[in-house]
């Protein structure tokens, strides 16, 4: 790399850019197209390595883009060390733009909706799911930031494979909703449409008023009596996979 000193154009913009935590986020983040103006590795043979065996797709871009730093600078410049070794920042993408991709119909698949999730790593990990199952999009309600760099590293870099931003209620995207709550209709009864927006409450206290009376459908995911509830990412994992089914 050429240019500025990778740690000082680090500084200039680790107040505005998105955190890429480790090899894995790096590659994902970089496949799906984002702009990465600056990308370190303390070993950066190891990491084209890395590339070479498990994503070779991105390994000249890799390459390209990787400077080899000594590790006090590498630790200087994250908050945690990631076990590869490798940090870059990243162009948080366009809030219009995904706006408008997550209101633009027809869908070709849902949107799922957090509402007032709190664990930053639980919504990391639903994320990694939508983005896996092709989702539209992942909205959250509440104060939780979806691109806190806790979030984004449980995610994987893989908020760029998908459309990530934080709303009210009241600006959720157009959709028939489809809120969880166990007094639902057993899932396995109900087809869920591509347009669908899928709701979830939180762990502990489940769906807020404000998103059970948007909901136009409320279903249930089938559990065991006396056991209290399913892991968030669990429960959309199933509830996206029954989607992906396509019938009732």
């Amino acid at each position: 790399m050429t240019g500025p000193d990778p740690a000082s154009l680090w500084h200039r913009l680790a107040g505005t850019s998105v955190l890429l935590d480790g090899f894995h986020a790096l590659k994902h983040a970089v496949r799906f197209g984002a702009d990465v103006p600056v990308a370190v590795a303390v070993d950066r043979g190891a990491a084209l390595a890395l590339a070479e065996e498990l994503a070779p797709d991105v390994r000249a871009t890799l390459d390209a883009l990787l400077t080899q730093v000594p590790e006090s600078v590498y630790v200087s410049l994250v908050p945690r060390p990631h076990p590869t070794a490798v940090a870059a920042l990243a162009v948080r993408p366009s809030r219009a733009a995904h706006l408008e991709r997550l209101a633009h119909t027809p869908r070709t698949a849902p949107v799922v909706v957090l509402d007032h999730p709190r664990n930053l790593g639980n919504a990391g990990a639903v994320i990694r799911l939508a983005a896996g199952f092709g989702a539209t999009g992942v909205v959250t309600t509440g104060t939780l930031d979806p691109w806190h760099p806790t979030v984004v590293r449980a995610g994987a870099g893989l908020h760029f494979a998908t459309a990530v931003e934080r709303l009210t209620v009241a600006e959720l995207p157009p959709g028939p909703v489809f809120a969880l709550d166990p007094e639902g209709d057993d899932i396995r009864g109900v087809k869920l449409p591509d347009d669908a927006v899928l709701a979830f409450g939180s762990e502990r206290s489940g769906l807020s008023p404000e998103l059970r009376a948007r909901a136009g459908h409320l279903v249930a995911l089938p559990m065991r009596p006396q056991v209290s509830s399913y892991n968030l990412a669990t429960s959309v994992a199933m509830t996206l996979y029954h989607w992906s089914l396509g019938g009732a």
